[in-house]
């Protein structure tokens, strides 16, 4: 390039280069230098494409001693930036600047890259290499901002950037490679997809405060991300559209403290398969209008859904089926409207509220270790019989387990009861006119000492009948002497003698009323033994 045909902006520029020496062109009024207004600057203030391509090039050589670099401020960029496939040895810093068309990077191997609080229709920095830092801080993109499979060996920062493209992806980075952080903060904006799909990140993923908007599609997609540190989506984050991180590996912590996702009648929050080393907090004010699921997620630490706010009245509001995770504090602000589904779910402390139950929920194949606040069985059976697919034997023998494991044999034999009795309820006729009779008998095994009542009014019964109508003696050589109350002992029990059983032989009806006592002798009292072996066992 002929430096006589640069203009007096672009020959400082052109100067400036060789000792990276900033060029400013701002007019020191704030109002005018918004790159808004670049419609209003003048001639002095408009520097061709093809004058930075050119110094980005190696067009004129670094003085000796100096960093050489491309530093502008205040500049209205006409014509194409474009340096695909471009090897740039030097750092490209824009500030306040103004682009008529959207710079191309794609497949450039670049140094540092600075484009703060610049408008640009659009930038292309697709498999675009920067070694150092690739900061857009405060930039206006409303093109479409491309980084699939670029890769960035320092911090990407993207805070108070505002992107818009709502007809189709505001931020493409599927399989973008980050060394250190991501920035999307303070202010950060989107309207259109953000597309983080197969990304790698080695420090931190920052979300804080930003405000992604999507209705009706997904507002972030970042399914298979893996992040080595923390996710923070939180500090007033919002989303309106559904938020995939579906397979997505967190080293540290995942966080939607105070969040508010809006995506109704659908997915709000899609977190299914996810992993996370540390925990994830979706608590103290977090609002999802929409499911939120972590169907088969792994959290190492603890799932809090404290003090949360979940809404989806026509379907699955929570969905932790197959989740595994040490704790899950699930005590949300209020009732989460719509089901709770924890079927299949394995988790170690699960931390719940009475007040807070879901009034459907799904709890078979539930596995868990200890519950807090284990309740008494009467309260802990409300928990189940609010499961939508109505009986299910597993819920009772877990919960059953449970209250064992913590030395409450009384409360296990009490849901192991319920258990019986609920699924009566499923059976016909004749099932359900046995299963009241072992009910009322003997609690289906559960209530042992309701037997000893019975015993007791069993004897009570044969000592009245024989009473009244003694038994014949068997030899009328002998004249035993009969004792209604001793024989009707006798008769019950299943083993050893009184005496009075062998001598005596009733006949006719009473042959048939003895040989009953004998029989219920023998179920009740092998009843009662169990019981009392089973107390005996727990002491």
């Amino acid at each position: 390039m002929n430096i006589e045909d640069l203009s007096p902006s672009e020959r400082r520029l052109w100067e400036a280069f060789p000792k990276g020496e900033l060029v400013d062109l701002s007019s020191g009024d704030p109002a005018l230098d918004d790159p808004g207004q670049a419609g209003r600057w003048g001639h002095d203030r408009l520097i061709r494409a093809e004058v930075l391509v050119a110094l980005l090039a190696g067009a004129v050589e670094p003085e000796p001693g100096h960093v050489a670099a491309v530093r502008l401020s205040g500049a209205r960029v006409f014509g194409s930036l474009n340096l695909g496939h471009a090897a740039v040895e030097v750092p490209l810093a824009l500030t306040g600047c103004a682009f008529d068309e959207a710079p191309h990077l794609y497949w450039a191997s670049m140094n540092s890259v600075h484009l703060m609080r610049c408008r640009l229709p659009g930038l292309v920095a697709s498999g675009t290499r920067v070694d150092g830092h690739l900061w857009l801080e405060g930039s206006h993109i409303y093109g479409g901002l491309w980084l699939d499979g670029a890769n960035v060996t320092g911090i990407l920062n993207m805070s108070g950037v505002q992107l818009a493209n709502p007809d189709g992806d505001a931020l493409l980075a599927d399989r973008l490679t980050v060394e250190a952080n991501v920035y999307c903060d303070q202010g950060f904006t989107a309207t259109g997809e953000v597309r983080l799909p197969g990304a790698r990140i080695g420090g931190q993923l920052i979300f804080r405060k930003a405000r992604l908007h999507n209705p009706g599609g997904a507002a972030l997609t970042a399914s298979r991300l893996d992040v080595a540190a923390n996710v923070f989506c939180d500090g007033g984050f919002t989303a309106e559209g559904e938020v995939r991180l579906r397979g997505a590996r967190v080293g540290g912590y995942l966080s939607f403290v105070g969040a508010r996702l809006a995506n109704q009648g659908r997915t709000a929050l899609n977190c299914d398969d996810l992993g996370v080393e540390n925990d994830v907090y979706c608590s103290d004010g977090f609002v999802a209008e929409g499911a939120v699921s972590f169907a088969g997620a792994r959290v190492t630490g603890q799932l809090s859904l404290s003090e949360a706010r979940l809404v989806n009245p026509d379907g699955t509001a929570l969905s932790l089926q197959r989740v595994q995770a040490e704790e899950v504090l699930l005590r949300p602000a209020e009732p989460i409207r719509g089901v709770v589904d924890l079927s299949y779910a394995r988790i170690n402390l699960l931390r719940d509220a009475a007040d807070t139950w879901a009034e459907r929920l799904q709890l078979d194949g539930l596995q868990y270790e200890t519950l807090d606040p284990p309740m008494t069985a009467k309260e802990r059976l409300g928990w189940l019989r609010r499961d939508t697919d109505g009986y299910a034997p597993q819920p009772y023998e877990r919960l059953a387990q449970t209250y064992r494991s913590l030395g409450l044999d009384a409360d296990g034999r009490s849901v192991l009861l319920a258990k019986a009795r609920d699924r009566r309820k499923t059976q016909g006729i004749l099932r359900k006119t046995i299963g009241w009779m072992q009910d009322g008998l003997v609690g289906y095994g559960y209530r042992p000492f309701r037997a000893a009542t019975w015993l007791i009014g069993l004897l009570a019964f044969g000592t009245i009948v024989f009473s009244i109508h003694r038994p014949d003696v068997l030899n009328s050589d002998d004249k035993p002497h009969f004792n209604a109350f001793f024989y009707t002992l006798d008769l019950i029990l299943p083993i050893g003698t009184l005496g009075q059983e062998g001598l005596f032989a009733p006949k006719g009806v009473y042959q048939w009323i003895a040989n009953f006592i004998v029989a219920a002798g023998l179920v009740l009292g092998l009843t009662v033994a169990a019981g009392v072996t089973r107390v005996l066992s727990r002491e």
